[in-house]
């Protein structure tokens, strides 16, 4: 049986990476008001952003490498997922980009972070430093003294105790608390999806790779993805092929999650690859880039291809966070560097504020609003939604629709400013200013950048069969819901291109009082 164009079955329940390219969420939210929030020695302002289903942390990654071109502030990320492997990736791709570079050079970082993010298989020294860096943060959840002196931009204090309990065991898991190769037997899962997804077409699938390339993400402005790299991906689930093919032989457990599957009428715990097979982690960081170099054309083709450029994209994106965090003056700012009485330079400006993440309970999107701690909280919302690569256009046109009466409905009102973008539907509080994108970056000079549009993005989806972490007794996940007291001035929802997912449009509604859509990056 083929599968049908738009059932969203390719991106599968379980969202891994974005399918939105990443964004600097400064430039997105209301700039800082000197009458309200003088940046003092005593106070610095603070940006605090709610995101639902943002997945792989890709949005927090770049605003902090580009904070040095702004005014200084202090972020408070709130991040909503609605399954644990989720939280406990985010947290072990941020303990990576933050790895001290005495013990990790640039380059090093740079390559395991695309492996463990979106490699299906790992070589063996990747593969030990999931293992190790799994085992001190299963050490480190419980110890809540310990996690704050050692990872002190992480908080899980809105973590119920069974979550962070689950939390612990993800990442025993990933420990190699179970031993062998059984344990998570990637590449007969993988193919096991494959089958699944494309029916009788599988011993035709390297045609249906090409079509799907062609015909859906390059029309879709993703025309950087080669189609070696899709198909590789395609069939073995390897998309940053950065040495022999030979050398990714062990199985990426970070992509493992639980569900309750039905045997014999009664409920299971089965663990598997639900993951995205139709898409790939392509978008996120490789179909833009700031040097307009990479994505030149010779004879009407790209000359770079997306893993290329994704390459150079988290290897600058390190670079720069790795700058951010110096002092000022050491970064070349003149400006920061003041001469003494005998012309000597003055000692350079602090570094910046700190930032948090703060991890919320799975199924507390619909109960925010009732939370006093909560109430006029947030300057930004981002709000994720996912679609599916083979959706129809008539169905992304009639998401489209309905995300822009929920918003409404909710006292949102449509940004009509700046570039016009295919992916990011941008509202702003009814009654607040629209946000202005046209004031500088302070640092640089230059015009703070545009909102990205390209592919899309999404949300892990909920569906009846779902487990969330690998060990039984946990609740199962909750949709992600947002209610129209939301305090947000601006809510982004990410809207069509390349996709995600697409069950039935009523469950695909993203603002406020509103299922988000199934979630699946």
């Amino acid at each position: 049986m083929t599968t049908p164009a738009g059932s969203g079955t390719g991106f599968g329940s379980v969202s891994w990476w974005g399918l939105s390219p990443a964004v600097d969420l400064q430039a997105e939210s209301p700039p800082v008001d000197p009458d309200s929030q003088a940046d003092t020695e005593h106070e610095t302002p603070e940006l605090n952003v709610l995101l639902l289903g943002s997945v792989d942390g890709r949005h927090l990654l770049r605003t902090l490498a580009r904070a040095a071109l702004w005014p200084r502030r202090r972020f408070h990320f709130y991040v909503l997922e609605n399954n644990l492997e989720a939280v406990a990736r985010h947290v072990l791709i941020f303990s990576l980009a933050l790895e001290d570079p005495e013990k990790m050079g640039l380059q090093e970082r740079s390559e395991t972070f695309l492996e463990v993010w979106g490699n299906a298989l790992l070589r063996p020294p990747v593969a030990a430093f999931v293992r190790a860096q799994a085992g001190r943060l299963a050490h480190l959840v419980p110890e809540p003294d310990r996690l704050a002196e050692q990872l002190p931009w992480l908080s899980l204090g809105a973590l119920k105790f069974r979550e962070r309990d689950a939390l612990e065991a993800v990442f025993r898991f990933w420990a190699g608390g179970e031993k062998g190769p059984e344990a998570f037997p990637m590449i007969r899962l993988w193919d096991s999806r494959l089958r699944q997804y494309l029916g009788s077409r599988y011993d035709a699938r390297r045609g249906v790779s090409d079509w799907d390339l062609h015909m859906k993400l390059h029309d879709r402005g993703a025309r950087v993805i080669h189609t070696r790299e899709f198909r590789r991906w395609r069939d073995t689930g390897v998309a940053f092929e950065l040495r022999d093919s030979s050398a990714y032989h062990v199985p990426n457990r970070t992509l493992a999650s639980g569900r309750l599957l039905s045997h014999r009428g009664e409920r299971v715990a089965a663990r598997g690859y639900w993951g995205d097979i139709a898409t790939g982690p392509f978008v996120a960081f490789g179909i833009e880039a700031d040097d307009e170099t990479l994505l030149k054309t010779s004879n009407g083709q790209p000359v770079k291809t997306a893993g290329e450029i994704t390459e150079h994209n988290v290897a600058e994106l390190f670079r720069e966070m790795a700058a951010w965090g110096r002092p000022r003056a050491a970064q070349g700012d003149s400006e920061q560097v003041q001469g003494g009485a005998e012309g000597s330079p003055e000692p350079a400006a602090p570094a910046p504020e700190p930032f948090t993440v703060h991890f919320l309970s799975l199924g507390s999107a619909h109960t925010l609003h009732h939370k006093s701690c909560y109430k006029g909280q947030f300057q930004l919302l981002y709000v994720a939604c996912g679609f599916l690569v083979d959706l129809r256009q008539e169905q992304l046109q009639a998401f489209s629709s309905r995300v822009r009466e929920l918003a409404q409905a909710a006292g949102f009102a449509p940004h009509l400013g700046g570039k016009p973008s295919d992916i990011f539907a941008r509202f702003y509080k009814a009654g607040d200013s629209a946000p202005s994108h046209e004031d500088p970056a302070v640092e640089s000079g230059t015009p703070p950048p545009e909102f990205l549009a390209s592919p899309i993005e999404a949300t892990d989806p909920p569906s009846e069969d779902r487990t969330q972490p690998l060990v039984p007794g946990t609740p199962p996940s909750e949709p992600l819901k947002l209610t129209s007291d939301s305090q947000a001035s601006l809510l982004e929802a990410s809207v069509p291109p390349t996709g995600n997912q697409a069950p039935k449009s009523e469950n695909q509604t993203v603002p406020p009082e509103t299922k988000s859509p199934t979630p699946e990056i």
